[in-house]
């Protein structure tokens, strides 16, 4: 039924490229106080900045609950190396790792590495989707108990628990398997962002998360309903999705009342919604949408981190709090259990998979 499922809160907090990681891990130190689902970090070959996957592994130690979300663009990138990363950053963070799956999709960003033109986004996205599973497959290329360390035998991995993949899809092929053992949480979460098309297509087949764009809690409403219905046309548990409302959010006067509904936005929220106004009301917004069953709940982008992040939790998040509209503490320790996802069985132990 609409609004009784738990609401789930998450924040990007990148913005304007900064090299101090002091200045990340103070961002998600505050997303964590408010018990967010998880921080995203923005990436792409289009500009300058630092590596958002490895700026998150830096902040990993440096937090304890909130989930960690880089971009991770899949065109230019080889997808054995991509699922290693990705891995390794759930080990690290103790489980608490996810992926935003990108394309990167001009001209000028291709040239950078000169290997192929630029393609069109049903080809690149058609290319994220195999990158997406040929990395659970690589996840899964390990059993649990695949590592022995038995010291008096000498023997470090079971062999017999280590799966070739053997995927061929149309973009490259990988036998596998994989250099990092299976991460904590079985297959890190996948997010994308889906805009249109063939990322909607994508996000339906390989997607945990997905966070798509509307002005009016009915077209929000409408977007989940196609998502759940494309998800179970791929045999998904539609259940096992979750979509949330990405929105630009702009708490600069916290004293005047918001734009009338959601209004086009600055060029950060190019292709998106955009809100202004002030914490209280962002509350009201985000409970009546919730309630209504127009999402999951919300994606929020601050449109300058530093000071609207603080009053989207200092404010907005602890009126929710307050009204027990949203959680006080964070319900396990992954970012699958945060967002109430059971961890994955391995394909290759339940079908018995050769060595």
């Amino acid at each position: 039924m609409p609004g009784t499922a738990p609401l789930h809160l998450a924040a990007e907090i990148g913005g304007p490229p900064r090299y101090a990681p002091e200045h990340y891990i103070g961002l998600a130190r505050l997303a964590e106080r408010g018990a967010l689902d998880f921080v995203t970090l923005g990436d792409s070959f289009a500009g300058p900045g630092l590596d958002a996957l490895a700026v998150l592994s830096r902040v990993a130690p440096a937090t304890d609950r909130i989930g960690l979300v880089p971009t991770v663009t899949t065109t230019h990138t080889e997808p054995f190396h991509v699922s290693s990363a990705v891995a390794t950053l759930d080990w690290v963070s103790r489980g608490r790792a996810g992926w935003n799956v990108d394309v990167s999709m001009t001209e000028a960003e291709a040239r950078l590495f000169g290997r192929r033109p630029a393609a069109s986004a049903d080809d690149l996205w058609r290319e994220a989707g195999e990158a997406a599973d040929v990395s659970a497959r690589l996840w899964d290329s390990w059993e649990d108990d695949a590592e022995i360390r038995d010291v008096a035998t000498g023997r470090f991995i079971d062999r017999a628990k280590l799966h070739y993949v053997d995927f061929e899809g149309a973009a490259f092929t990988v036998r596998g398997p994989a250099i990092v053992p299976r991460p904590p949480q079985g297959h890190p979460v996948t997010v994308v962002d889906a805009m249109g098309g063939p990322a909607l297509e994508t996000a339906a087949r390989h997607a945990d998360v997905v966070l798509v764009r509307a002005t009016a809690p009915e077209r929000a409403a409408a977007i989940r309903t196609d998502l759940r219905r494309r998800a179970a046309a791929y045999g998904r548990d539609p259940d096992t999705l979750r979509v949330l409302v990405a929105l630009t959010v702009d708490l600069g006067d916290a004293e005047t009342a918001p734009e009338p509904g959601l209004v086009s936005g600055p060029p950060l929220a190019a292709g998106g919604s955009y809100y202004r106004g002030g914490p209280v009301d962002l509350a009201e917004l985000i409970n009546q949408w919730h309630r209504g069953g127009a999402a999951d709940g919300f994606h929020l982008t601050p449109i300058t981190p530093g000071r609207d992040l603080e009053r989207i939790v200092n404010g907005t998040v602890a009126l929710l709090q307050h009204r027990s509209q949203f959680r006080t503490f964070y319900p396990g320790g992954t970012l699958r259990e945060h967002l109430g996802l059971a961890r994955p069985a391995n394909r290759y132990a339940l079908e018995g998979g050769r060595a």
